[in-house]
């Protein structure tokens, strides 16, 4: 009787410690803003929140230190300057313009420039002012805010530039 009180007491009560010890707790995959550094507002859905990973983020840093002063109607100082300039540059969340681009077309742009890509002189070459990292992080953001939101192509990308 003393041995079975035993283990009925105290080893049994403990398996069933040392057993649950093993369940791991469930976190809710659909949780998208678990890992997110940041988050954007939907540019159509200011209700919706668009999660960023660590490159976009950097990405929303460069362009707000940069890009926001022609891409977006308003900046974090107030207006912007897009509607001085002719032609009036897209608005940085516009995936009906940006992507129909490819990244390499893009990552030049920024890299040398509108008037060496064909686009508006207006747009200064970043080459020299932003690293390489910085701009694919910016294109990284751009690809994250894009509405309608952006789609890779499953075709390899071209190595010419687009006209």
């Amino acid at each position: 009787m003393k041995w079975r009180d035993l283990i009925l007491f105290l080893i049994l009560p403990a398996l069933i410690i040392l057993s649950s010890c093993q369940r791991k707790l469930a976190v809710s995959p659909a949780n998208r803003f678990l890992n997110a550094y940041d988050v954007e507002q939907n540019a159509n859905d200011p209700q919706r929140l668009i999660p960023l990973s660590y490159q976009q983020a950097q990405g929303k840093r460069v362009f707000n230190n940069n890009c926001v002063w022609c891409h977006a109607d308003a900046t974090p100082a107030g207006p912007s300057n897009r509607s001085n300039l002719t032609p009036t540059p897209p608005l940085f969340t516009d995936g009906e313009t940006f992507n129909l681009l490819s990244d390499d077309f893009m990552r030049n742009t920024i890299t040398l420039g509108g008037s060496a890509m064909g686009k508006s002189a207006i747009m200064p070459p970043w080459g020299q002012t932003l690293t390489q990292d910085e701009i694919r992080a910016v294109l990284a953001y751009a690809r994250a805010v894009a509405q309608p939101p952006y789609k890779a192509s499953a075709r390899p990308a071209s190595q010419y530039p687009e006209k």
